[in-house]
């Protein structure tokens, strides 16, 4: 019984249970591309950098928010890993591999210009449709 006491005592629970504050788990069913995009910047613009994370069929919606991003200047990639997780459908079933991707983006130095304009131009289309 000791020896599982002092185990508990051990583990960090911070370290294990927390998430990071930057990730964004990217699903091609659940919400929209530009949800991601949109999410994406918000987090660039509080944390810096956002990282974006997909299995299976979602590693190219994740690689399109990427290049969204990309190309219209908001972001610049650190990083980009590939691997491959094993998951079970159910408890004591077969692991079935799945690939995964994981990208992350920092912002460009002109991010906050460019989130305004954007900001800016949205502004005006709402001020010209209430004309």
């Amino acid at each position: 019984m000791e020896g599982i006491t002092e185990g508990v005592k051990k583990v960090n629970l911070n370290e294990t249970t927390t998430q990071k504050r930057n990730l964004v788990q990217v699903s091609n069913t659940k919400k929209s591309l530009f949800f991601y995009v949109n999410l994406s910047k918000r987090y660039l613009q509080q944390y810096g950098e956002v990282e974006l994370s997909g299995l299976g069929m979602a590693i190219a919606t994740v690689v399109t928010v990427t290049e969204i991003l990309k190309n219209n200047g908001f972001a610049v990639e650190k990083k980009i890993r590939t691997l491959t997780v094993d998951m079970r459908d159910e408890l004591g079933a077969r692991p079935v591999p799945k690939a995964k991707i994981e990208i992350l983006l920092g912002k460009t130095d002109n991010f906050d210009e460019l989130l305004a304009a954007e900001a800016e131009q949205r502004e005006y289309g709402q001020n010209e449709e209430q004309n």
